[in-house]
């Protein structure tokens, strides 16, 4: 599909504003999102399809991308698996309809960093994509690498400076942003167990709703990533009725 766009196509500005892609067919809903946004002081690229998303460059650079997973003619979670597999630490927030718990739960599944559902005010969204960046780029940016902050647990090593995971060979893992702060709080929290509900307040900033999955299924993908199956893990462990507990000795180095 054509793109619609409110900056260049060519690149992601390089300004200091968070860059925010914006992928809906709707465009009464695409219109108000980016005004809404470009209000609150960021730069916004909006498309009707993947196809001008996929135009631009940098896209990695993208602070965040918020993508309808309802458009027509392509599947929103293909895409969504298509630009994670491809770019795996660009951070997605999904937009599912009211009725699509299941979509809601692939979207997590296959690599989604959070989700809103429609019909979404505001500040909800506002509140969601901030806490998207303040755990990734613009965190990143504003904590200079510190020494000795690196955890390693079982061969494995967590670079906390570079965000990034080694397994027991050396082979670099990708991990996606919810993934990653996930990990490393389980990590700095070894051998006690975390309920569910602060597990999403220290990565997601916001409380827990009654059915949230989304740490149920960032655990399930961080055990696969593991190298851990989903029958008798030993890592990451479930305590049924309190949460998790990460089994390991960690060892900061």
């Amino acid at each position: 599909m054509n793109g619609m766009n409110t900056h260049s196509v060519n690149a992601v500005p390089a300004s200091g504003h968070a860059t925010i892609a914006i992928v809906e067919d709707d465009l009464h809903i695409r219109e108000l999102v980016s005004g809404l946004l470009e209000r609150e002081g960021f730069d916004v690229l909006a498309f009707e399809g993947s196809a001008g998303l996929l135009s631009i460059k940098d896209i990695e650079r993208l602070d965040c991308l918020i993508l309808d997973l309802m458009l027509p003619g392509e599947d929103g979670l293909t895409i969504c698996h298509h630009l994670r597999v491809r770019y795996p630490r660009l951070p997605i927030l999904i937009v599912t309809a009211k009725g699509d718990p299941i979509d809601r739960i692939i979207g997590l599944e296959i690599g989604a960093d959070d989700y809103l559902v429609k019909p979404f005010n505001s500040r909800e969204l506002l509140a969601r994509l901030r806490s998207i960046i303040r755990r990734t780029r613009d965190l990143a940016a504003s904590e200079p690498p510190s020494i000795g902050e690196n955890l390693r647990f079982d061969g494995w090593l967590l670079r906390v400076d570079a965000r990034g995971l080694s397994d027991p060979a050396g082979r670099q893992v990708a991990l996606t942003t919810g993934e990653f702060d996930l990990l490393q709080v389980l990590a700095l929290h070894p051998r006690r167990v975390l309920s569910r509900e602060f597990l999403i307040n220290a990565t997601r900033g916001q409380s827990a709703g009654e059915i949230d999955r989304a740490i149920d299924v960032q655990i399930g993908r961080l055990r696969r990533k593991l190298g851990e199956g989903p029958r008798n893990p030993t890592l990451i462990r479930t305590v049924r009725g309190d949460g998790y507990l990460f089994s390991p000795e960690v060892v900061r180095c």
